[in-house]
């Protein structure tokens, strides 16, 4: 134990290294964090459910651990193939990027020519369409949730950006809802104009950035 609890300190330093560390991304740190918390978990797990060869099995359950935690308590199961399988038939040609995220999320990012003009929340004819096939898929696999993040361009202030990227995140949740997906299992969040991908000084630059992204997770059981 007392071992243990030196791993422990010992951890909680290096991770908070890794946090404040400016040269790493979110997710790098995330990812590096996950790992070592995971890393310990499964150590600590080895160890209480050890037999006659504690070593091996606590350095088994350290690497479970660190490969759960890496992942971020997510799995890409054969379900989550499907629903990306789906996605990206049912978006092909329209511009939607479908991709898996690092830590094993299912990532549908709806540009602004089919999700939001300018200062508006209301959803778009054109992207209904793409909302119906995201609720079928999701009502297919009802183990997933779904986490909804509104975003804007430049254009106005915080105090109206922060508001209109959660209104565009509720809109997008609400029409889920309406066929059929459950609301709980559905959180939303709104980052304002504070996380731009390309350059609001431009047209383009600003439609790019006026966008709603769906992360689909299964949890790690």
């Amino acid at each position: 134990m007392k071992k243990l609890a030196i791993t422990l300190s010992a951890l909680t330093l290096a991770m908070a290294g890794l946090s404040g560390c400016a040269t790493m991304t979110e997710t790098q740190r995330d990812t590096a964090v996950g790992a070592g918390i995971g890393a310990v978990t499964g150590a600590v797990i080895g160890r209480a459910t050890a037999g006659g060869n504690r070593g091996r099995s606590t350095a088994t359950g350290a690497a479970v651990g660190a490969a759960l935690g890496a992942a971020g308590g997510y799995l890409w199961s054969q379900n989550m193939q499907q629903q990306r399988a789906a996605m990206e038939q049912a978006t092909a040609g329209t511009g939607i990027g479908v991709s898996q995220t690092a830590d094993n999320q299912l990532k549908v990012q709806i540009p602004s020519d089919l999700s939001f003009d300018v200062g508006r929340f209301d959803i778009k004819p054109n992207m209904r369409p793409v909302l119906d096939n995201l609720a079928s898929t999701l009502n297919q696999h009802p183990v997933t949730t779904v986490s909804i993040i509104g975003h804007t361009d430049s254009t106005g202030s915080d105090a109206v950006n922060n508001p209109l990227s959660v209104n565009r995140a509720a809109a997008v949740r609400d029409y889920l809802v309406m066929r059929g997906v459950s609301a709980q299992r559905i959180s939303i969040d709104g980052r304002g104009s504070y996380q731009p991908i390309a350059d609001n000084a431009t047209a383009a630059g600003r439609a790019m950035n006026r966008r709603v992204e769906i992360f689909i997770a299964e949890q790690a059981r």
